[in-house]
């Protein structure tokens, strides 16, 4: 070997053994602990309601018939508006992305004629047994793929709860025979 490659591989591994003692004796000097629990602890209460919704969910609203009492189906026709893009709200009107509302209140879950729903949604209806009551209606348009685990609808929902019961007092009015709000309690 010639003295030119002899520098090179010394200069080499004399770099390699600084970087190295530099690494050590960093590590040394600021050497931490690790922690007893890594991470942040979330607390969240589990548990579900009736109807598959989460327990906390339904316990944070106010009770339905005490926001039904002051609903105003005017206002709720405009925020119906919202659910046009997926839904109709005519007597024998067509399914859209999602099943014609018409008389929706009291109506077996996942009943209506022609349309194909998720199976989260059949599984929710219990075989037909369960209608849809304004205590259901109320929490499922709070936030739907909450209230019922697999459905399709890609609705965010409607977090007010004013809201909420302008647009179940509108869904009341699109119906042969309305269905009395609960008490208010």
């Amino acid at each position: 070997m010639n003295s030119h490659v002899n520098m090179g591989v010394g200069a080499l591994l004399g770099t390699v053994f600084v970087l190295m003692s530099v690494s050590i004796l960093s590590e040394g000097i600021f050497k931490s602990e690790a922690p007893e629990k890594p991470g942040y602890a979330i607390a969240a209460a589990e548990g579900e309601a009736a109807g598959g919704a989460p327990a906390e969910a339904a316990k944070a609203d106010t009770p339905v018939g005490v926001v039904l009492a002051k609903a105003d189906a005017a206002k709720g026709a405009a925020v119906f508006k919202k659910c046009e893009a997926c839904h109709t709200g005519d007597k024998g009107g067509a399914n859209k992305v999602g099943p014609n509302l018409f008389g929706i209140v009291d109506r077996p879950v996942a009943s209506h004629e022609g349309f194909s729903y998720s199976a989260g949604m059949k599984e929710f209806s219990k075989g037909g047994s369960e209608k849809w009551t304004y205590d259901h209606l109320y929490h499922f348009l709070k936030k739907p793929k909450d209230y019922v685990k697999g459905t399709a609808m890609g609705f965010a929902g409607l977090p007010k709860e004013d809201e909420r019961a302008d647009l179940l007092a509108y869904l009341q009015s699109l119906a042969d025979t309305k269905v009395p709000f609960p008490p208010a309690q």
